[in-house]
């Protein structure tokens, strides 16, 4: 609790992203080649894709046209390393000046390098995820301007 009763709760993050894919085989596959995955968990017609302390719901049941302006981003560790795989899958790629594609059911994804943006994970989380990743001066910059930038020990300030 933050203390505060009123007026409307403050959402702090996104626990998890949905992606509606034709086959939960085909879609395991499909971004196995991609990213290294770990299955968190199945139950019917899902499967659930760690990202740490988030993950990602696929969902077997497709029905809409391909996504264009809707998509979802994706953090990774290296943003090249992805781009050569998503070629190699055949995904489409997508134009621009980032990494955007759409998976084989059309869900449009945006890939981002950790280190160029402000998306922060905590040093436990990303310790549990056997990761050692820094923040390039413009990311710094950004989470600076919020207060939010890291000490020189890596921990945000209290």
């Amino acid at each position: 609790m933050t203390g505060q009763d009123t007026g409307p709760a403050r959402a702090v993050g996104i626990n998890h992203v949905a992606l509606e894919v034709g086959d939960i085989e085909e879609a395991l596959a499909f971004y196995g080649r991609l990213f290294e995955i770990h299955l968190r968990g199945r139950s019917r017609g899902m499967a659930f894709i760690d990202l740490g302390d988030q993950f990602i719901a696929l969902s077997e049941s497709r029905d809409r046209a391909p996504d264009t302006h809707r998509h979802f981003g994706l953090v990774v560790d290296d943003k090249e390393r992805v781009r050569r795989a998503v070629q190699e899958a055949w995904a489409t790629m997508l134009p621009g000046r980032g990494l955007d594609f759409l998976d084989p059911w059309g869900n449009h994804v945006q890939v981002v390098q950790y280190d160029e943006i402000q998306f922060t994970k905590a040093e436990h989380v990303m310790r549990g995820m056997g990761l050692r990743l820094g923040k390039s001066a413009p990311a710094l910059a950004e989470l600076s301007e919020k207060g939010m930038a890291p000490d020189r020990a890596g921990q945000a300030p209290e």
